[in-house]
């Protein structure tokens, strides 16, 4: 390979699709004419960015919208003959796409938002879905997705808390692992339904300074060591995961994509990764236009790879300029060698060579089908979660003649960030028209708009107008005074909770409670004195300190998905047993922030005038069941360092209903040379059990459960007595005692 031919590998064409295209239909010859030498890599295929006029806008965005999925079949293919048979070296290109709860993309199916799907504490559930996403995305010419996120998260001002799977380090991993595992299969070469899975950001972004994205991490190696490395640590050991992509932010002064200490030492070091790492959007520029660490763009090229990014996304910008430079004799060819031979062997490791071509007819049967609609409603069903209920649920169909269905969710399919428009969705008031269809009367009443445009793609967010707003309530009033029984459908939309990508499109904010008129809507409904069931449609925890005080019940639904109208129906009136747990502390307000279960001893000692306390804890969750939790017993009450312990603990469905609970396992050093935890999560468990009906769940603690990293860095098992605690929930715990021997 020539260098220009070297460094054309490590490109990609987004925008500059523009390029190779004429309108939407790739042209073989501009692309002989922009790209001589090739071209490694193009984003997002089912966009339309880089076409006239449509396409403009900062990365991120759904501003480009889409073709259609055979245009995009047709494209892909297209792009595929040419590299293969009219090129010089005839090598395949790869083809990435967003897949973080759905391939996002036309007609696909679209499944609950992550940190939904992270309150099913189900790691099959997470396996399924992820299988699902990855043959929709295979099936259109698609080898590489740009999921899952596995940042743990602690500040929920931050927008894209709703991308994540929670605040723990060990339901971070499980789940992430499952996510990777069901993308890309657990072989080191993809099956033919299976893509590429990328972790995301590797790290601190979910801990940012002032909860703003793509702000400094202000965190010690120890925090990083102890909270943040592990996923991807765990990922990385237990898969073959085929990419990373490094975080916006900076620690410690360095941005990680110039960070070589963490991408050199210690992800392809310490944990053997052997796959490519892949810039996020714009990243590598940024280190030169906003962390100023890099004179200009060639500069900035040369630090990320000297740092080991290997590809450069979404346009190749920076890394166009390698050529030169290494002719400059600012970079060796040797380190361009070492990047493309990582992006080569994905190609190969894929199968590229071998098939490059998709086919419609297939991806047109297996995508958005019934198989996929029935996991999407499953997903959903599994994923929520029931913060309150003083009895009034589970409503039975018929019961009241008169319900009222109110809110600006109540009409509407919230789908959340990286969404695109599947082939059906189903809406909360529709699933309830056809529960009571026959049964009751359904009133509906918007109450209040959050924001004056739905267009999730726009910039500028501007909240709804109050007078307008008042006039609902008024009339949501009106039609709630004739009902017998109030369902509020309250939240967020996808313009307010969602990626601050530039200055100009932001998602991040400092209150957590309802925004707009949403609260004035909730106590002028309370007010009337009927039962008001409350059921959250959002991205953000419901740090909603009135409407969790005031409601009869609240029900959370995150962003369900595209069936999530069905699924939310059908726990509203009991068809569905809720079992869901929150993968987050719920502040009571933002001035809690940051509230995590495990923090440490000198934490929360207290505030004038308020409580440590979150709103809801980690871990929580109801059922229309009684669920009854044994103490841990042990297999051993002692071990040594290197050893092993079981840990059974027997649940009992000790109510009137077949339902779900989640047996939560966690431990604590209760004296460490270095302060350690009050407790961390090392189990989970769901279980659904028939009234009545016991069953043992049993946990494996070994070595890694017990580690920590000692004053020298090193991680170690210290000997001691350690708290084995077991639950439903990360408060109400039973206790026993292991020892831990020298």
């Amino acid at each position: 390979m020539t260098l220009d031919e070297k460094v054309a590998q490590i490109i990609t064409l987004w925008a500059t699709k523009r390029d190779i295209m004429d309108e939407l239909a790739f042209n073989p010859a501009k692309a002989r004419a922009a790209y001589p030498h090739g071209f490694g890599q193009v984003g997002r295929p089912s966009d339309r960015r880089g076409a006239t006029p449509a396409g403009i806008g900062p990365a991120g965005g759904t501003g480009a919208r889409w073709r259609s999925p055979k245009d995009t079949v047709d494209f892909v293919n297209a792009v595929q003959r040419h590299a293969v048979t009219e090129t010089r070296l005839g090598i395949p290109v790869l083809f990435h796409e967003e897949a973080l709860h759905g391939y996002m993309a036309t007609d696909a199916t679209m499944f609950p938002q992550a940190i939904a799907l992270a309150s099913s504490f189900d790691t099959g559930l997470m396996r399924d879905v992820s299988s699902v996403i990855a043959r929709e995305v295979r099936s259109r010419g698609v080898h590489l997705a740009l999921s899952p996120v596995v940042d743990i998260v602690r500040d929920p001002r931050w927008g894209r808390i709703e991308e994540t799977f929670g605040e723990d380090p060990y339901l971070v991993a499980e789940m992430g692992v499952a996510a990777v595992e069901g993308l890309q299969g657990k072989g080191e070469t993809l099956a033919p339904d299976k893509v590429f899975a990328t972790l995301k950001h590797m790290t601190g972004h979910g801990q940012p300074e002032s909860g703003v994205n793509v702000a400094p991490a202000q965190l010690s190696e120890r925090d990083l060591r102890e909270n943040f490395f592990p996923p991807f640590e765990q990922i990385v050991r237990r898969t073959s995961v085929a990419a990373v992509m490094p975080s916006y932010n900076e620690i410690d002064g360095v941005p990680s994509h110039a960070n070589k200490w963490l991408i050199t030492d210690v992800l392809r070091g310490e944990w053997g990764f052997k796959g490519a790492v892949v810039s996020d959007y714009f990243a590598i520029d940024e280190l030169s236009t906003l962390h100023h660490v890099e004179p200009d763009i060639p500069a900035a090229a040369i630090r990320a790879l000297q740092a080991g990014v290997d590809s450069d996304l979404p346009d190749g910008v920076a890394f166009r300029t390698l050529a030169d430079s290494v002719r400059a004799g600012k970079v060796s060819e040797a380190m361009i060698d070492a990047a493309v031979r990582r992006m080569l062997t994905l190609k190969f490791r894929a199968g590229l060579f071998e098939r490059p071509y998709a086919d419609f007819a297939r991806s047109d049967a297996i995508t958005g089908n019934a198989e996929a609609r029935a996991l999407a409603l499953k997903a959903a069903h599994r994923s929520m979660v029931l913060l309150k209920n003083d009895g009034v649920l589970p409503l039975a169909a018929g019961a009241h003649k008169r319900v009222a269905v109110i809110g600006p969710n109540a009409a509407i399919t919230r789908l959340g960030g990286y969404s695109s428009f599947p082939r059906q969705s189903v809406t909360l008031l529709d699933a309830i028209k056809a529960k009571l269809a026959g049964k009751a009367e359904v009133l509906h009443a918007q109450g209040v708009f959050i924001t004056q445009s739905e267009d999730r793609s726009a910039d500028e967010v501007l909240l709804a107008d109050p007078i307008k707003n008042r006039q609902l309530i008024a009339e949501a009033v009106a039609v709630a005074k004739t009902a017998e029984i109030v369902i509020l459908a309250i939240g967020d939309t996808e313009q307010t909770s969602r990626e601050a990508f530039a200055r100009n499109h932001l998602g991040d904010r400092t209150s957590l409670d309802l925004v707009g008129e949403q609260n004035e809507l909730a106590s002028a409904l309370f007010a009337l004195g009927k039962p008001v069931v409350v059921v959250a449609v959002n991205g953000r925890p419901p740090s909603w300190p009135i409407v969790a005080e005031r409601a009869n019940a609240l029900l959370e639904a995150w962003y369900p998905g595209q069936e999530g109208g069905t699924a939310m129906a059908d726990i509203l009136f009991g068809h569905v047993n809720p079992g869901g747990k929150l993968p987050v502390s719920v502040p009571r307000h933002a001035g809690q922030i940051p509230i995590f279960y495990n923090a440490k001893p000198s934490a929360r000692r207290g505030y004038l005038f308020d409580t440590t306390d979150p709103l809801f804890p980690f871990g929580h969750g109801l059922s229309y069941t009684r669920f009854e939790l044994s103490a841990p017993r042990l297999s051993a009450t002692r071990m040594g360092r290197d050893d092993s312990v079981t840990v059974s603990v027997e649940v009992r469905n000790a109510g009137d209903r077949a339902g779900d609970e989640v047996v939560q396992l966690y431990v604590r050093d209760r004296i460490a040379s270095i302060t350690r935890p009050l407790k961390e999560l090392k189990g989970f468990e769901r279980v659904t059990l028939k009234p009545g009906e016991r069953r043992t769940v049993r946990f494996t603690l070994g070595p890694d459960a017990f580690h920590m990293w000692d004053s020298s860095m090193k991680r170690v098992v210290e000997p001691g007595d350690f708290d084995i605690m077991a639950g439903p929930n990360s408060v109400d715990l039973k206790t026993t005692t292991l020892t831990i021997t020298a």
